[in-house]
């Protein structure tokens, strides 16, 4: 990421995929996570708030339902992200303790950032968490969602969740090349961008906030 991008910022919100969590097999990859983890203490180290959407659930559940390879069918999948959430907060807890950082669940649904009383009290429960030194991690609720689990691995989440916020950065890391435009319409294509940018939704025209700023 570029360093001088930093220089001004003093709330980052990190979208971790599944690529950069999970191994080839699609499970969790406990050494990629600790190397992850050590630069988002870093990060809080210099003074600057972070908030993680992360993914990985579904390949922290997968062992323990047995299976070898991500399964395909959506009920598999969202039994797979009941059972490995936990664990990945288990993971998540552990190694940022190394580091004397508290961590908290966030579980949101779409849906939860649509409403504008929801998105509401989203905002205000991760600003306090902030507030007292807590670094948010924020997961789709895959259990009862599946938007994640068809379609964004949770990137249209974090941009949502920059907005909200609001964030001085979103920085996604992902092993996917490129972005996606016009998402979710007929004439969906990816492309090769190092930039982009947001604009305000329409039901945060009470009182925008400020659209973040992208890196890769």
């Amino acid at each position: 990421m570029r360093t001088d991008l930093l220089k001004n910022v003093s709330r980052i919100v990190v979208k971790l995929g599944t690529g950069v969590l999970t191994d080839a097999s699609k499970r969790l990859d406990p050494g990629q996570i600790r190397q992850l983890v050590a630069q988002v203490a870093a990060q809080r180290a210099a003074g600057r708030e972070v908030v993680l959407v992360s993914s990985g659930a579904v390949g922290a559940g997968m062992g323990v339902l047995g299976f070898e390879k991500r399964p395909s069918e959506l009920g598999q999948l969202q039994a797979c992200a009941a059972v490995g959430q936990s664990r990945l907060m288990a993971t998540y807890e552990k190694l940022f303790a190394k580091f004397g950082l508290d961590v908290a669940q966030v579980l949101l649904t779409h849906d939860d950032l649509e409403h504008h009383e929801r998105h509401l009290n989203a905002r205000n429960t991760l600003v306090t968490l902030l507030r007292h030194g807590v670094v948010p991690i924020i997961n789709e609720n895959d259990a009862v969602s599946f938007t994640e689990l068809k379609f964004g691995d949770n990137d249209r989440l974090s941009a949502l969740v920059a907005s909200l916020l609001p964030a001085d950065l979103l920085v996604i890391l992902t092993t996917v090349d490129g972005v996606m435009e016009n998402f979710g319409r007929p004439d969906a294509r990816g492309a090769r961008s190092s930039r982009a940018s947001t604009q305000p939704s329409r039901r945060w025209r009470e009182a925008p906030p400020a659209p973040p700023r992208w890196a890769e």
